[in-house]
């Protein structure tokens, strides 16, 4: 196995627990796609990395120990797992969730979920691609009522972005149950699988009646999950926008699924931006606003961005919002702390006062690094409007 040196910098950040390795650490060093020692300047070491490019950061520091990373290292992970996500395997009203979560469960690179009877692995760097076999093995062991396994590629340079793994073919579309919801999946087809497990918690307080006998906007709304699970909740109408064709059949599976008559839910494909503006024209309001858009998009007229630009959606939903209504402002941006997302709420604010109902992160099975703030990504604000 290859060493390498590191500055007192970046010993010092190892010893605070922070495990992403980034390229300003390791300028000095031509080594990727491989195991690694970590030793400090003296030569004193520190422990277990490996190295490869991903969309953040060169590499991942794993352990404080000298270990390798054989099927018996991954089967000694998905054993801790399993024990930690019981809670879940208990739930009769949840089926789908995330079983290993990157460095929050002690190895970054790599997640799976599970849905259903069909688990899902995603490889962000080049190097966990390398080892999927001994990972997909490893998993079999400890997992062996999984009936079959998908693959997402999540970093650039493959032909393909998703692949049937082992076991089992899934059915092209199924159910998973959450929160006693229905929602169609599907695991094969590009990056995407119908919906986005790190928001069960939030689609909870929708599923329990925070919108119930009102009327909620979703924008950006993908599949339309959160739409189902306030209709669910009793929710009187929804429209579910977004620019995607194809966001519109699959939105109305999960209502089909659950037997709700799509009468009262509209699903419009338009771009968000301009949807505000012909709500407006049409004089259309709404009690409760839910935004979740991507980190980043580029349109033919515009871009958008999280870090900048989020401040505008929040401007925009109160021009459409009735008096006392409800904004559920969510971002997946690891790059926007969570202060400087207040910062843009905020700023959209303009001094409208609100009240804050509820802040979510990353629910309990997306463990992440308590160490570092970036690992739980997702932050979710619902506020309540002053009148």
């Amino acid at each position: 196995m290859n060493r390498i040196r590191v500055s007192k910098r970046i010993e010092k950040k190892l010893a605070k627990g922070l495990v992403l390795l980034e390229a300003s650490d390791l300028e000095n060093v031509n080594l990727k796609d491989q195991e690694v020692e970590v030793h400090s300047q003296d030569g004193k070491f520190l422990g277990t990395a490996y190295l490869s490019q991903q969309n953040k950061g060169l590499g991942w520091f794993v352990s404080t120990d000298k270990v390798t990373f054989n099927q018996a290292f991954f089967e000694m992970l998905f054993r801790q797992v399993k024990e930690k996500r019981s809670a879940y395997y208990q739930d009769d009203l949840t089926t789908a969730f995330r079983l290993f979560n990157q460095e929050g469960d002690g190895f970054g690179g790599l997640t799976v979920d599970l849905y259903g009877d069909y688990a899902v692995f995603s490889w962000y760097n080049s190097y966990v691609y390398q080892i999927r076999q001994i990972i997909s093995e490893a998993f079999r062991q400890v997992f062996p009522e999984v009936l079959g396994a998908y693959e997402k590629i999540r970093f650039k340079g493959l032909d393909y972005e998703s692949a049937h793994v082992y076991g089992q073919e899934a059915p092209d579309f199924f159910t998973v149950l959450e929160n006693g919801v229905l929602y169609q999946v599907f695991m094969n087809d590009g990056l995407m699988t119908g919906i986005f497990l790190d928001q069960h918690e939030v689609r909870g307080s929708l599923v329990d009646g925070l919108a119930m006998g009102k009327s909620l906007l979703n924008m950006f709304s993908y599949t339309a999950a959160f739409s189902v699970a306030a209709a669910m909740g009793g929710a009187s109408q929804t429209t579910s926008v977004d620019l995607a064709k194809r966001s519109r059949e699959l939105s109305q599976a999960h209502f089909q699924a659950n037997g709700l008559s799509t009468e009262n839910h509209r699903f419009i494909v338009m771009d968000v931006f301009e949807y505000f503006k012909y709500a407006k024209r049409k004089d259309l309001t709404y009690d409760v606003i839910v935004l979740d858009p991507p980190s980043f998009a580029r349109n033919k007229k515009q871009t958008f961005s999280v870090a900048k630009d989020y401040h505008k959606l929040i401007s925009q939903s109160l021009e459409i919002l009735n008096p006392g209504g409800i904004i559920i402002a969510s971002t997946n941006a690891a790059n926007v702390s969570r202060q400087k997302f207040t910062e843009q709420i905020d700023k959209g604010f303009a001094g409208r006062s609100y009240q804050i109902l509820n802040k979510y992160g990353l629910p309990a099975d997306f463990a992440y690094n308590k160490k570092d703030e970036s690992s739980n990504y997702l932050k979710v604000i619902s506020m309540k409007v002053s009148k």
